[in-house]
C-alpha cells in the first residue's frame, strides 16, 4: 500500500517537475503554458469565483453519478428477475449507448433549457451504461447450485437477492461505479461546455475567450481534483461496505 502510494506521489512530482522545467528552462511561451506559480495565483482573484464554480461542477457530477447508480442498479435487478425484459431492453440500451453523448447535449438544452437539469441528465446518460452492464453480470454470475439450494429451502426472491445475489454482485457494482465516476466528470464538463452559465467547464470557456491560460490551467486542475474526490469516495464506500458485509456474515 505504501509502495503504491509512494510510486503515485513520485509520478505526480515528476509531472510537476516537467511542468516547471517547461516554463523555466524550456522554450515554451507563457501564454501557451503558464508556470505553476502563475497558475496558482489565479486562486487569489475573486474574479473567477472558484468556490461557487467548484460547487456547481461537483454537485452536478455527484447528482448525475448517484442517479446513474440508482437507476442502473434497479434496471440490472429487473433484468435479472425478468428474462423477457432483459432480452427486449438490453439490445436497445446497447444501441442507445452507441449514440455519441455529445450529440445529445444540444437536444437536452432544447428540451430542458439551461441550468443544472440538462447537465445532470447528460452526466447520467454517460455514466449509466457501465453500471447496468457490470451489475447485471454480477447478479447473473452466481453459482446455480447455490441458487437451487436456497430455493429448495423456500427462500423468497427478495431473500435470494439480499443474501446471495447482492453480496456476490458487490465487486461488480463498485467496479462499474469506478468507471462511472470517471465518466460522470466528463459528462458534467460536456454539459457545461455546451450550455451552462456556471461551473468549471463554463469558466474554462470564458477564460479561453480572453486567452487567460493560467485560469484555464487552474480550472483543469480543479476539474481533475473533483474527479479524484468522486473516485476516492467510491473507493472508500467500497471499503466500508465490504467491512460491514463481512461483519454481518
Amino acid at each position: 500500500m505504501w509502495r503504491l502510494g509512494g510510486a503515485a506521489a513520485l509520478a505526480h512530482l515528476a509531472l510537476l517537475a516537467l511542468w516547471v522545467w517547461a516554463t523555466t528552462a524550456g522554450d515554451v511561451p507563457r501564454y501557451i503554458v503558464p508556470g505553476p506559480l502563475e497558475t496558482c495565483a489565479t486562486l487569489a482573484s475573486p474574479h473567477y469565483g472558484w468556490l461557487s464554480n467548484i460547487a456547481v461542477t461537483a454537485g452536478q457530477a455527484a447528482a448525475g453519478f448517484a442517479l446513474a447508480v440508482l437507476v442502473g442498479t434497479a434496471l440490472a435487478v429487473l433484468f435479472t428477475w425478468f428474462a423477457p425484459v432483459r432480452r427486449a431492453l438490453m439490445p436497445l440500451l446497447v444501441t442507445l449507448n452507441l449514440v455519441p453523448k455529445v450529440a445529445l447535449a444540444p437536444l437536452f438544452i432544447v428540451w430542458f433549457g439551461y441550468g443544472l437539469l440538462p447537465n445532470i441528465l447528460i452526466t447520467f446518460v454517460i455514466a449509466f451504461f457501465p453500471i447496468v452492464i457490470t451489475v447485471a453480470r454480477g447478479l447473473a454470475e452466481v453459482e446455480p447450485e447455490l441458487l437451487d439450494l436456497v430455493r429448495v429451502q423456500r427462500a423468497t426472491r427478495w431473500q435470494v437477492f439480499r443474501k446471495i445475489q447482492l453480496p456476490s454482485a458487490l465487486p461488480y457494482l463498485f467496479s462499474g461505479m469506478r468507471v462511472a465516476a470517471v465518466l460522470a466528470i466528463a459528462g458534467t464538463i460536456v454539459g457545461e461546455f455546451i450550455g451552462s452559465e456556471a461551473g468549471l467547464g463554463f469558466l474554462m470557456l470564458s477564460a479561453q475567450a480572453t486567452l487567460d491560460t493560467p485560469a484555464m490551467f487552474m480550472a483543469l486542475i480543479l476539474i481533475t481534483l473533483v474527479g479524484i474526490g468522486l473516485y476516492v469516495s467510491v473507493v472508500v464506500l467500497e471499503a466500508l461496505t465490504v467491512t460491514v458485509d463481512a461483519r454481518l456474515r
